[in-house]
């Protein structure tokens, strides 16, 4: 329409450049690279990772969820493709600066799992075989658990589980001396510990305990070596 400004901005409605208008050169889209950056010589290559720094960094990530062993560092280290030469290296450093330390892991263990779980020290023997411990540290460590406070902790262990026990007496001693071989209490411990907590207990519980047969405690410890294998 006449007299009508024509609209030059850039959109929708901005008119084509006509021949020999000066254009701005289009900018390059944001995001995308040169080919010849993604082929450049000049680019360095990612340099290989030390084996020994990556054994260090996987024995750390270990020893930040729990204490390890030895053993339990050395596979960890061959399953992630660590040669036996460099995983020696690295844990005779830890072993030297105390950071693997067998023995205080040994002690720690058997004080822990007793104290917590109520652990005899023919299961806590069987678990420190099984994370590596050398028999000589590992019953060096399990010599400061003696044969009383075994005792002691299998009688507190059949207590406090008299409290919620429901059944006859019969029933109840059986379910007792099992629960104790399941934790390696050798038959001998774990049947006097019951018979001592049943006598406590009250007196039709202490007539049981004193007139069990020999053929119950036979069954008994019959139950028990069959739970601890």
């Amino acid at each position: 329409m006449a007299g009508r400004r024509a609209r030059t901005g850039r959109g929708w409605d901005a008119s084509p450049p006509r021949t020999g208008d000066a254009t701005t050169p289009p900018r390059p889209r944001p995001g995308r690279r040169g080919r010849g950056a993604e082929t450049d010589p000049e680019a360095a290559p990612t340099p290989p990772r030390d084996e020994a720094e990556l054994a260090r960094e996987i024995c750390l990530r270990q020893l930040s969820v729990r204490p390890r062993t030895r053993a339990e560092l050395a596979g960890a280290l061959a399953r992630r493709g660590i040669s036996e030469e460099v995983a020696a290296q690295v844990l005779d450093r830890y072993d030297e600066v105390g950071i693997v330390d067998d023995a205080a892991f040994a002690r720690a263990w058997v004080s822990s799992r007793h104290s917590g779980r109520g652990l005899s020290r023919r299961a806590l023997a069987n678990e420190l075989r099984q994370r590596g411990v050398d028999g000589e540290v590992a019953s060096e460590a399990l010599g400061e658990l003696d044969e009383e406070t075994e005792a002691e902790t299998a009688r507190a262990l059949v207590e406090r589980k008299l409290r919620t026990a429901r059944g006859e007496p019969d029933a109840v001693f059986r379910r007792l001396v099992g629960m104790l071989a399941r934790k390696g209490y050798p038959p001998g411990v774990a049947i006097r510990a019951v018979k001592d907590a049943l006598a406590a207990q009250s007196a039709e519980a202490a007539e049981f305990a004193e007139h069990i047969d020999a053929d119950a405690l036979a069954d008994a410890e019959h139950e028990l070596d069959r739970d601890a294998r």
